[in-house]
């Protein structure tokens, strides 16, 4: 009863008409940051911090949810349609939304992620309201060596995610997991691979990376081949997903759903890993598993299902446990602490206007951006219409700017660069570029966990047997690589069986003839 009593004072908070108007900007805002690669909510919020300063704190944390959440909106279109996702999150986006797109689906692909993302985030929310207490509590209890199975179960997906060869897969995470390697050693702060270079210190940025490898290589890799006409790829035909990609993706989106709202309460989970975590399950799960990586509806819908209900349940553990699970929830954070309000478990009783002010806000905010989304869908898939040849170089100029303004950096855009040129290279040797990005980001994750976790239990493996996460993750991990091997060794049979009966000689028909 005192959290339909809270649900609905915070109602009456966040329909007030100011408020209103600042959930409809926080949203817009976040949803056209989303389609600027390069930017993402951690630039705009830091920008948008100091302006807060002078708001109510209701507004001021409603409009910045809604930049964060309406973000995640935002950044699946450039990932769909142009191949270049606009965080790290939007990376497994690319990898069946440009395939449909190229196939002249863009209008399905973005219909059915709008759909998704809208369930996914509204999972997430009556999730946060109902559960927020218990599963912060839950949540507060992980440590390092759950992050550390968490981490490793996601890079066994990543053998997984890949359309091509597993080595190949393997091969691209591990160059990967060594660019992560360059900067600051996370426990000692010894410079690593820096070779004397003073802005190598500060390690290479995830966005010159993402950037570099799926924009500037996807348009040298296009100026080499020739840029796509556009004109016959963009139909407007259909704009919303069939009735045959909602029955196929339904079930996607719900197992999307669950593994998002878990994955994002977990401080130090987020968007990417449960992206790729949902990504793996439903390529498990699904009937066509080869579609993957060339236009499986159902795997972009996990995907972005997951990324959006993260988004959401990441504010448990920020509003009744004070911790920011990621970057921007952290910026979040510093701008409760400049209007005086500490998150935490004291928050529901001090400021219930803001707890649960917010939470309402979230629901009307998800609302207003199905609205906004889904009619616009035509005009998003109406940039394929542009050629190439006119678009490379607005892409190269839009990319460039937004790697530049994430830290106003010469040797970023350098760097940007530098990866697009490997992104052309691994390309031309059929590499998938997502392992790559992926082991980028997950491997600085084992090894902090990792070495937290030695240093927790004096350097025994025995800490990751005396907690049930890991168990259960390596269990995981163990059924996951039994089920591989005798897929394959299924699969060698069957050939084999298939070859035996095509080379098998015919009967002879030994019947006399009249």
């Amino acid at each position: 009863m005192d959290i339909l009593q809270g649900l609905a004072g915070g109602f009456t908070v966040a329909l007030d008409p100011m408020n209103l108007l600042f959930v409809f900007i926080g949203v817009t805002i976040g949803t056209l940051i989303g389609l600027l690669p390069g930017l993402g909510p951690v630039a705009t919020i830091a920008l948008l911090l100091p302006l807060t300063f002078n708001l109510e704190p209701a507004p001021a944390i409603m409009m910045l949810a809604g930049i964060y959440y309406g973000s995640m909106y935002g950044g699946r279109i450039p990932a769909i349609l142009l191949r270049l996702p606009g965080d790290a999150s939007s990376v497994v986006t690319t990898f069946d939304g440009y395939p449909l797109a190229q196939q002249g689906r863009a209008g399905s692909a973005l219909g059915i992620t709008a759909i998704g993302s809208f369930l996914g985030g509204t999972v997430a929310i009556i999730g946060l309201t109902v559960l927020a207490p218990t599963l912060a509590q839950v949540a507060g209890g992980i440590g390092s060596p759950d992050m550390f199975a968490l981490a490793g179960l996601g890079m066994l997906m990543i053998a997984f995610i890949g359309s091509g060869s597993k080595t190949k897969a393997l091969a691209a995470a591990a160059l990967g997991i060594l660019v992560a390697v360059v900067g600051l050693d996370p426990v000692t702060a010894d410079p690593r691979m820096t070779f004397g270079n003073f802005q190598l210190i500060a390690g290479v940025h995830i966005v010159a990376i993402a950037v570099g490898l799926f924009g500037i290589g996807e348009i040298l890799h296009n100026a080499e081949g020739g840029f796509y006409a556009g004109l016959k790829k963009a139909g407007l035909s259909n704009v919303l997903p069939t009735r045959a990609d909602w029955l196929t993706s339904r079930l996607a989106i719900l197992r999307g759903s669950i593994i998002g709202f878990f994955i994002g309460i977990i401080p130090g989970g987020g968007g990417t890993i449960s992206s790729v975590l949902a990504y793996g399950v439903e390529r498990r799960f699904s009937k066509h598993p080869e579609k993957f990586g060339k236009g499986a509806i159902d795997g972009l819908a996990a995907t972005e299902t997951a990324d959006n209900a993260s988004s959401n349940s990441a504010f448990i553990p920020l509003l009744t446990l004070g911790i920011p699970p990621n970057p921007v929830l952290a910026l979040i954070f510093g701008a409760l602490l400049l209007h005086n309000i500490t998150p935490g478990p004291g928050m529901i009783d001090e400021r219930p206007d803001v707890f649960w002010g917010v939470i309402a806000s979230m629901y009307i905010g998800n609302v207003m951006l199905i609205i906004l989304n889904l009619p616009l869908i035509g005009l998003f898939v109406k940039l394929l219409r542009v050629r190439g040849a006119v678009m490379a170089p607005i892409i190269l100029v839009v990319a460039v700017a937004g790697v530049y303004s994430v830290r106003n950096s010469m040797f970023d855009v350098g760097m940007c660069v530098a990866f697009g040129v490997v992104g052309y290279v691994l390309r031309k040797f059929n590499y998938d570029l997502g392992p790559f990005i992926l082991g980028f980001i997950l491997g600085p994750i084992l090894e902090q966990h990792f070495r937290r976790s030695m240093a927790l239990s004096d350097g025994s493996l025995g800490i990751f047997f005396d907690r049930p996460l890991p168990l259960i993750a390596m269990a995981v991990v163990v059924a996951g690589l039994v089920w591989y091997v005798v897929d394959r060794r299924r699969a060698a049979h069957r050939l084999a069986g298939r070859v035996a009966a095509e080379t098998e000689p015919a009967p002879v028909d030994t019947s006399t003839r009249d």
